[in-house]
């Protein structure tokens, strides 16, 4: 299948059917990053630029107390980096932090090439990943409302655009034009979202009667394959970042209690501001959820770093008190790593900080299926309790 990668700030797709574009890596450490977290975001970062259709060569970092408010990094690491560009014709050199509009002026013109940071990077990915109409206008406004901070003259193609709005007046500038472009474009994509987000509270008031369960937790932590193995359905899952942007919803019946079962999309360290705003709707998912489903992956050298991440953005969307049940995933592969048998591996776990902070805890292997009816046993009875707490009345069904 021919494959292609898309930046939000460029008109054009370049295909990488034939060759893939090539990424440099920037990062910079300040005294509070270990070598081991710098190596970790680095990796995520190759990831990320792996899952846009790239290819990472080399990475370069720099023990700075804070980025160069100019280049990011220093005068003599930044001639470092354009010399290795140049010498391997590098595509693209992708920061791990967000830039400022004048830090990628000054490093497009010292390093000749294109420049992405990790909140375009991502905006990327979404932008690939989105499928409804709701996720791709979501994606949509957050692109736009990300470049209009960054406008030079080089968009002054966004004028032919397709739904583009406006004509060039007397004494207006191509920069004065591609903003008021911009900004019509975001009102346009706004009034959107909010008719699409009207039709969403009709679906969503209509499950009122229903418990709703939602996964969250980390990118690529293994929420898709949880959703397959509970709802027995063909849900999309893969080894990428944001395999799911679009929320999936599905029916569950776990001993004759039904529940609505929702695959929402993963967080990430350093997730786009602009992105949270945009998913408003699906975000809304798990604000209305009864219960919520927290996936870790335990064989992740910073699982705690990725839960602690989780938890943040919960409480940052009002999420955070809401009954939670922790779900470490992927047990069996640190059982590999680590040669102990299954239930060592539990038992250390259960030992740990994070199995002692949360009484209502899993863990489980959903790609081999390990311990799975224990989860379901948990699952049903924090779904019971809230399914009778909406029907009072219901009268249990015996069993026999």
């Amino acid at each position: 299948m021919k494959r292609s990668i898309r930046f939000a700030a460029m008109s054009k797709t370049y295909s990488t059917s034939a060759k893939k574009e090539t990424a440099l890596l920037v990062a910079v450490a300040d005294q509070h990053t270990t070598a081991e977290q710098l190596a970790e975001h680095l990796e995520e970062l190759a990831f990320l630029v792996s899952t846009s259709g790239a290819e990472t060569i080399s990475t370069f970092t720099q023990n700075l107390p804070k980025p160069d408010i100019r280049t990011y990094v220093g005068k003599g690491k930044l001639e470092d980096i354009a010399t290795y560009a140049k010498l391997k014709d590098v595509d693209i050199v992708v920061f791990d932090d967000d830039l400022s509009p004048s830090q990628v002026r000054n490093l497009e013109a010292e390093l000749a090439c294109k420049i992405l940071d990790r909140s375009l990077l991502i905006l990327d990915i979404f932008s690939l990943r989105a499928k409804t109409a709701q996720s791709r206008t979501q994606v949509e406004l957050a692109q736009y409302e990300y470049i209009l901070p960054r406008l030079t003259r080089m968009w002054s193609h966004l004028s032919k655009q397709k739904g583009g709005i406006g004509m060039k007046g007397p004494g207006e500038t191509e920069l004065e034009t591609d903003r008021r472009i911009v900004r019509d474009k975001i009102s346009l994509l706004k009034k959107k979202l909010v008719k699409i987000d009207k039709q969403s509270f009709i679906q969503r008031k209509n499950r009122q009667r229903m418990v709703r369960v939602a996964l969250v937790g980390y990118t690529n932590v293994g929420k898709s394959t949880i959703m397959r193995l509970l709802s027995k359905s063909d849900v999309f899952a893969e080894n990428k970042l944001f395999a799911t942007v679009d929320s999936t919803v599905r029916k569950v019946v776990i001993n004759q209690i039904p529940f609505l079962l929702t695959d929402t999309v993963g967080f990430i360290r350093k997730l786009p501001h602009g992105l949270i705003e945009s998913f408003k709707s699906t975000l809304d998912e798990i604000r209305e959820a009864d219960i919520l489903l927290h996936i870790v992956d335990v064989s992740h050298p910073f699982f705690e770093d990725q839960y602690d991440i989780v938890n943040k953005t919960l409480a940052e969307i009002d999420s955070a008190d809401k009954p939670t049940l922790v779900v470490f995933n992927k047990i069996d592969k640190y059982t590999k790593m680590h040669k102990l048998s299954n239930e060592e591996a539990i038992l250390h776990f259960k030992e740990m900080h994070l199995g002692k902070e949360n009484d209502q805890s899993v863990f489980i292997s959903a790609t081999y299926k390990l311990n799975i009816p224990e989860f379901r046993a948990t699952l049903f009875d924090l779904a019971e309790e809230r399914f009778y707490t909406i029907f009072p009345n219901y009268l249990k069904k015996d069993p026999y």
